[in-house]
């Protein structure tokens, strides 16, 4: 639905694991839940989003994802979740009720931070004004709201069923509802849309006042309608006239961009984002979520679980469809993949800590990337330089052995 939860995490083939040094700290742990049904799918959509039918199968999906949940315990006993996510497509057509008890039951499994946050993604056109004042009471403390334009030709074009008044009351009711925390998703580089029409939607995004913006260009992606039919996008020079009065833009109202697509008010970026970024350890429970978690001998595992909800909730079926133990030639590029998103990067005593490998297993690709004007000069920090940023793919070409 929105670009606000982590995209699917790439998965590399290869040979078996080599032994690599403890863990000396697991990082901090997280928990994606992927509800997969929206009221219809949208044509440029490539997550695992299924359209809905009258009836959620709602009580079967809360017992399959704990169930779900307990076949992944035995790899975090004894920590607790700094953040959950639930993502989608649209986890907002799910019931309080469901929802409490599926966050209930996950306490009751792994102790929550006194400070967790707890993001649900939602769209204008599923907003009800109790129900939100509802998933507010059960301690969901921060949304994120897939507006993608507020032009009703744009909206059209993208097929997505609410309009741009809608879209404005989502705001308001969020905040009457009781969140003082939301992320406000919006698209640019749309169907026929010039440089006016994408700072104006910018504009009123940004006089809703969201603590977070995550703002984007439209990209076509296989397996989608836009792929198979493709519509008449921008040119390359309007796109880039976009990026950069945007980026200006949300700079002078205070929305600090930290990550590619990303922008926050000051102490406000999306703490479970950061997470995956900075090489954190996720449980992915729902159909087709993605999961990675560190073991203490060093062992860093990826897993996907099977992505069709008929599949998902078969009692037949296993919830997991696969995983990869990472190696040593995959993990530099696994983690920079993450790390150089964030525009300043990470400290790079956080490689050793979360890979288990040390820093000199960058020294080759690190001196390429510098002296190619990609990577910046900085011992402490491993950071991609403004060029770097443009440039993410080729810079991370640099780390594939």
């Amino acid at each position: 639905m929105t670009h606000d939860s982590s995209a699917s995490p790439l998965i590399f083939g290869g040979a078996a694991p080599s032994p690599r040094a403890a863990l000396p700290v697991l990082p901090p742990l997280a928990l994606y839940i992927h509800i997969p049904w929206c009221v219809r799918k949208c044509p440029y959509c490539d997550f695992n989003s299924h359209t809905a039918s009258p009836v959620l199968p709602e009580e079967e999906y809360v017992d399959a994802l704990l169930a779900d949940l307990d076949q992944d315990l035995h790899a975090v006993y004894g920590r607790e979740l700094s953040s959950i996510f639930f993502g989608g497509g649209t986890p907002s057509l799910f019931s309080a009720e469901a929802l409490g008890r599926l966050l209930k039951g996950v306490e009751q499994r792994i102790a929550f931070a006194s400070d967790i946050e707890i993001t649900l993604e939602a769209n204008p056109g599923t907003f009800e004004q109790e129900k939100f004042v509802a998933y507010r009471a059960l301690g969901i403390n921060r949304l994120s709201i897939g507006i993608q334009s507020f032009q009703e030709e744009k909206l059209k074009a993208l097929g997505r069923i609410h309009n741009g008044d809608e879209a404005v009351r989502a705001a308001g009711m969020a905040r009457q509802a009781g969140f003082d925390n939301f992320n406000l998703d919006l698209m640019h580089g749309l169907p026929d849309q010039s440089l006016d029409d994408a700072l104006n939607d910018l504009r009123q995004a940004i006089a809703l006042k969201p603590t977070h913006l995550s703002w984007y260009q439209l990209t076509l992606e296989p397996n989608t309608v836009f792929w198979n039919q493709p519509p008449t996008l921008p040119e390359d020079d309007t796109l880039w006239d976009i990026q950069e009065a945007g980026q200006a833009l949300l700079a002078e109202h205070g929305y600090a961009q930290y990550e590619v697509s990303a922008y926050a008010q000051p102490g406000r970026p999306a703490r479970h984002n950061l997470n995956y970024w900075s090489f954190g350890d996720f449980i992915g429970i729902g159909a087709g979520a993605h999961g990675k978690l560190s073991h203490p001998d060093g062992r860093i595992v990826r897993t996907w679980k099977t992505r069709l909800p008929k599949d998902y909730l078969n009692p037949a079926k296993s919830f997991k469809a696969g995983e990869k133990a990472l190696t040593n030639d995959e993990l530099p590029f696994d983690f920079l993949m993450n790390a150089l998103r964030l525009t300043e990067g990470v400290e790079s005593r956080l490689y050793p800590e979360r890979t288990g490998l040390p820093l000199e297993s960058l020294a080759e690709g690190r001196r390429e990337a510098e002296q190619s004007g990609l990577l910046q000069v900085e011992p402490s920090r491993l950071a991609a330089t403004d060029r770097g940023q443009l440039f993410l793919n080729d810079l991370l070409q640099t780390f594939l052995s």
